[in-house]
């Protein structure tokens, strides 16, 4: 391919006028210049291209075989040119955010909603992920910014803490008095002669009875239905790092994949869920599910947004990044 594109945009703009002269007019170029870089074309391409007339120039059969195609790329060219300006006037533009369900659905709307009213031209593309796979996809050019729980930040990319989180455990008050319960007569079947197979064959002597009987906070998180997030999370790393210091080692896990649902288990009474306490205020306040004491609180954690660092940002990106910043601010 003959490689000096300038040469076919003079070409291009001659055969659009058909005329030397508007030709150089619309490209600020001298006459004598337009006719240097038609020359150099047709000697490059060995092909006459252009008929000189009374009236100004034509095209030769070649010259018409070659404008078809040129005519289409730049015309490509003129469009695109056109689009970057309305992107430019209008913000129109495109923003693409990873975030995992529970941020987007506690943290991130709150921050979109306000950003879309202010910038309605700006198509915003959510992609559903891990904090691990949010990540992964901003490194690989996927998208153009992330929602994170607080982790190592990959060198060349910046970290804008939006707030704390604190993970908690939850359950029901009716699953923690079953719980209390169900060992209670564990307990006293194991202890008491007068039980066989979990069934009563004789009285309880009164003083073995056990009323006060009360299962600690590590007891319970032992001999619960524990629900937690799966593994490879970080979320689940930061609680089983906590459970490890604890020196807590429970006997049942379920695992679930999201958050959200971890939340509606325990407010049921399937179990003990590990969760976020900003992410379940409504069911704390409600009672639902109660947070449970704990003897030594889960370190707390922060989340924000993550993004490259010293990368020429376009106008999209460059909006939302002030955008959040000023609101943190605020």
């Amino acid at each position: 391919m003959y490689d000096n594109l300038n040469n076919y945009k003079v070409f291009y703009n001659v055969a659009r006028y058909k005329s030397l002269s508007k030709a150089a007019e619309k490209l600020f170029i001298s006459q004598p210049a337009i006719s240097k870089s038609l020359s150099k074309l047709e000697e490059g391409l060995d092909t006459k291209l252009f008929e000189r007339t009374s009236k100004g120039v034509v095209l030769t059969p070649e010259g018409e075989v070659l404008y078809k195609h040129i005519e289409t790329a730049f015309e490509s060219i003129i469009k695109g040119e056109d689009e970057i300006k309305k992107i430019n006037e209008l913000g129109i533009g495109q923003l693409r955010i990873g975030v995992s369900t529970s941020l987007c659905k506690h943290i991130l709307l709150d921050y979109l909603k306000g950003f879309i009213t202010e910038n309605p031209h700006i198509k915003v593309i959510i992609d559903c992920h891990s904090t691990i796979n949010t990540i992964k996809l901003l490194q690989d050019d996927k998208i153009d910014i992330g929602l994170i729980c607080e982790t190592d930040i990959p060198k060349g990319y910046e970290y804008k803490k939006l707030q704390d989180i604190h993970d908690i455990f939850v359950a029901s008050d009716s699953y923690i008095d079953n719980l209390h319960l169900r060992e209670k007569d564990d307990t006293e079947s194991a202890e008491n002669p007068y039980f066989f197979a979990g069934n009563l064959t004789s009285f309880i002597p009164e003083n073995n009875k056990k009323d006060d009987f009360k299962l600690s906070i590590k007891d319970i998180l032992e001999k619960s239905n524990l629900m937690l997030l799966e593994p490879n999370n970080i979320t689940r790393t930061h609680i089983d790092s906590y459970l490890s210091s604890e020196d807590i080692h429970p006997n049942q896990i379920l695992e679930i994949n999201n958050m959200d649902l971890l939340i509606d288990f325990a407010a049921i009474g399937m179990g003990v869920a590990s969760i976020v306490r900003e992410f379940a205020a409504d069911y704390l306040e409600s009672g639902q599910i109660i947070e449970l004491p704990l003897e030594n609180e889960v370190k707390k954690r922060t989340v924000g947004f993550i993004y490259p660092n010293g990368k020429i940002k376009h106008a999209a990106l460059e909006k939302f990044i002030n955008y959040f910043t000023y609101n943190i601010q605020k």
